[in-house]
């Protein structure tokens, strides 16, 4: 090989490796998770948990949004339909998970499809594994519907009706020390309107981005099955998986959220 020859097959190896150094640069600057927009978003898969009693139809909304954003969704379809021992929800949610096969992963859950998030989330490695977690109506620290039934029915028949009243031993379990272990942001969206969590606020969670949809758009009126249907909940829902979520959201972004949740949803937010 000629001199010149050398000389030019070098220089492209030295282009090859400082472009491969650059490339990687640019992956650290980033990091895993630090959600670089709805692009960068794209390749992890979102996980969107029911509620209590919920099919994956009852979550078809939302999902259908999330999909038509370029999301990867899985509808985890849990045992019982969330109405036996939560920890048994958790474990198929556990078994989904791992079926993506992926890194990383953001979940969605709805109302006790919440807890169920969370209680998979107690296991420090499993939380360092989710990058964004977005709560929708979940009774964090249970409801009065929850205990009245529990009254009602004993915790010989209540299953997870007992584990969602208020001091259950499940609940003090979940909010005894970090209610929002390190790893993913944590979103928690309520409705002051809300009758089935009650009273609303108990969806609060602390260390999470707490957002009531009043708070955004005053004049919303959304009950608790609209936290996966309306424009305005949808809407919160995709920029905080975004990332692109103004911090806190507030009148001014109104009319932005419901244009983005709108697109799918067939009612009012």
């Amino acid at each position: 090989m000629s001199p010149r020859r050398r000389l030019l097959v070098a220089a492209l190896a030295v282009a090859v490796v400082l472009g491969a150094v650059a490339a990687l640069a640019v992956g650290v600057a980033r990091g895993p998770g630090t959600g670089a927009g709805p692009a960068a978003s794209g390749g992890t898969p979102v996980l969107v948990v029911p509620g209590y009693n919920g099919s994956p139809e009852s979550v078809g909304t939302l999902a259908a949004r999330l999909r038509s954003a370029g999301r990867r969704v899985v509808v985890v379809d849990l045992p019982d339909r969330a109405t036996g021992d939560l920890r048994a929800s958790a474990t198929a949610l556990a078994a989904a998970v791992d079926r993506t096969g992926t890194a990383r992963i953001d979940l969605v859950g709805y109302s006790a499809g919440g807890v169920v998030i969370r209680l998979w989330l107690a296991d420090p490695a499993r939380a360092l594994r989710a990058r964004r977690v977005v709560l929708l109506g979940t009774p964090n620290h249970g409801t009065e519907l929850a205990g009245g039934a529990a009254a009602a029915l004993g915790p010989g028949l209540c299953a997870s009706i007992c584990q969602l009243a208020p001091g259950s031993g499940l609940l003090a379990e979940l909010n005894r020390g970090d209610e929002t272990p390190p790893g993913p942001r944590f979103f928690s969206i309520w409705t002051a309107q809300d009758q089935t969590v009650i009273p609303p606020a108990t969806a609060t969670l602390e260390g999470a981005a707490n957002i009531r949809v009043q708070d955004v758009c005053p004049s919303a009126r959304l009950g608790h099955g609209d936290l996966v249907t309306s424009p305005l909940a949808l809407g919160l829902v995709v920029e905080a998986l975004d990332g692109t979520l103004p911090d806190p959201p507030g009148p001014a972004d109104c009319a932005a959220l419901r244009a983005t949740g709108a697109s799918v949803a067939g009612e009012p937010g």
